[in-house]
């Protein structure tokens, strides 16, 4: 017979277990090498500058979720390509976001234009970027990558 205490240790704690939240970020570059990015207009990290992206919803393909995301906050369509990296961000109530990033490119060429959860939204030289307050981990994932701006 097993004892009720073995039992427990077989199932997590739900009172310190994270819950992870499935996202998607898009590392898009035009065409002078520039990466695209986001002012945050919400939280997590309001204010601060981020790639475009956001939450994976049911059922829905990474692929979809970032097309959708960079759409909606910066009016551009996308193709997305190969999956880069991913990063675990904390969040509220014990939430932890996972983060998947994919390289895209710019399906059509036009003007970025802020929208849904972007504040601004404009494109950034590595010089750019250094002088703009990021999220946290944003620079060195990126530098990780490969793919930091030129």
């Amino acid at each position: 017979m097993t004892s009720f205490s073995r039992l427990q240790g077989m199932f997590p704690d739900p009172r310190t277990t994270k819950r992870r939240v499935p996202c998607v970020g898009a590392l898009v570059h035009d065409d002078a090498g520039r990466l695209l990015v986001v002012r945050r207009a919400r939280e997590p990290g309001t204010g601060l500058w981020s790639v475009p992206g956001g939450r994976v919803e049911d059922r829905e393909s990474d692929q979809h979720a970032v097309a959708r995301e960079v759409l909606e906050e910066t009016g551009l369509h996308v193709t997305v390509g190969m999956w880069v990296g991913t990063v675990q961000r904390p969040g509220p109530a014990a939430t932890i976001y996972d983060i998947r990033d994919y390289a895209c490119a710019l399906a059509v060429q036009t003007t970025p234009v802020a929208g849904d959860d972007a504040a601004e939204v404009r494109w950034a030289s590595r010089r750019d970027l250094r002088e703009l307050p990021l999220v946290d981990g944003l620079w060195e994932a990126l530098a990780e990558w490969g793919m930091l701006p030129s």
